[in-house]
């Protein structure tokens, strides 16, 4: 990642990744910090925890983990258990999988889980583990933006449809009350009948205004009100 600086110059800026890493051995996890610590492309920050239930405990307090490492086996429960019951629960954290088992089929059987990529445990040690966590995290937020993107074009296709329900049902009547108003002040009246007259014909157009807005919405400008509450920034 690169971003420019105060006085125009250019420098990288480290992207942190938080890493939940489920694995029985400390001494694993020492030997996974250190290789990451010597990766230049991102920074990482490792939480570990030494059984599927207490991953599963903290990450229902914590859930802000950009991806979940797990090793095949786990304290008497296996990575495949502990990968099913993360599934079960609904979270959208990128897998990798970490395993001694070479045999293709369980490879082939974890990918099908939804694991986002597996890897040899010899491979902690070699700069292909840092990439690749690296690029998985990166697809996640490739998707998430997606998503994102898709969420915000369906809401405004329904909002335009909503739209010219509305405009159907009052754009005419909008345009009666303007010309009615405009008729009426054509005549003598009292300073504070015209006051009102005034008055409605502000709406009256305000709303047209906005009514137009929402006719040519390209965008979805939905914004927060009220708690869940949303609305429409039409300024």
């Amino acid at each position: 990642l690169v971003k420019r600086t105060d006085d125009g110059e250019h420098e990288m800026s480290i992207e942190t990744i938080r890493a939940l890493y489920v694995n029985g051995s400390e001494h694993d996890v020492q030997v996974l910090r250190e290789r990451l610590a010597k990766f230049e492309g991102a920074r990482f920050e490792i939480v570990w925890h030494e059984s599927a239930e207490k991953a599963i405990q903290f990450l229902e307090e914590q859930n802000v983990f950009d991806v979940i490492v797990i090793e095949d086996v786990v304290q008497g429960t296996s990575g495949v258990e502990i990968t099913h019951k993360l599934k079960e629960l609904k979270y959208n954290i990128p897998i990798v999988f970490l395993t001694t088992n070479k045999d293709v089929g369980f490879a082939v059987e974890v990918m099908r889980m939804g694991v986002k990529d597996y890897l040899l445990k010899e491979d902690v040690v070699s700069h292909v583990f840092p990439q690749t966590l690296l690029r998985v995290v990166e697809k996640g937020n490739l998707r998430l933006e997606q998503e994102k993107l898709e969420l915000k074009q369906k809401r405004l296709e329904i909002m335009q449809e909503i739209v010219v329900g509305i405009s159907d049902k009052i754009g005419d009547p909008l345009q009666d009350m303007n010309r009615i108003v405009t008729e009426i002040e054509m005549h003598e009246l009292p300073e504070k009948t015209v006051k009102y007259l005034k008055l409605i014909k502000d709406n009256v157009e305000r709303m047209q205004v906005k009514l137009e807005k929402l006719r040519n919405l390209k965008d979805d400008k939905t914004v927060k009100y009220i708690k869940d509450i949303k609305m429409i920034d039409l300024s």
